[in-house]
């Protein structure tokens, strides 16, 4: 909440940024700021209620956004830790996306294991 004169750090930006030079203040999809998975790990800790949406966001750890790897097995991590507020529409996409990444890769049986963990039966 300081002035842009009084700050003193730069954001924490994701990894693959970091070196860039490059200084992100607003993310082009809904206007949410774009940082590194570990600022949001350590917001959920301050905030159980934190919103999971941009921990789970791929950009937050590569540059790709459609490698959904490690927000999927963050996800089941957080969820074994009873972190649940994610939306059934946003754990879909998730699921969904990785499987379908996986698919692609040839890896259809860790396709179907990971639609196993689907919320949404129908």
């Amino acid at each position: 909440n300081t002035s842009e004169c009084e700050k003193y750090a730069c954001c924490p930006l994701p990894p693959y940024l970091e070196d860039s030079g490059c200084v992100i203040e607003e993310d082009d999809n809904g206007g949410r700021p774009l940082r590194d998975v570990c600022f949001h790990l350590l917001k959920l800790y301050s905030d159980r209620s934190y919103e999971l949406d941009q921990l789970l966001d791929p950009r937050s750890v590569t540059s790709d956004p459609l490698d959904f790897r490690l927000s999927w097995h963050l996800w089941e991590v957080l969820r074994a830790l009873n972190y649940c507020h994610l939306s059934q529409q946003s754990w879909g996409v998730l699921n969904t996306s990785y499987a379908a990444q996986l698919e692609s890769e040839g890896l259809w049986e860790w396709a179907v294991f990971v639609m196993l963990h689907e919320p949404d039966t129908q």
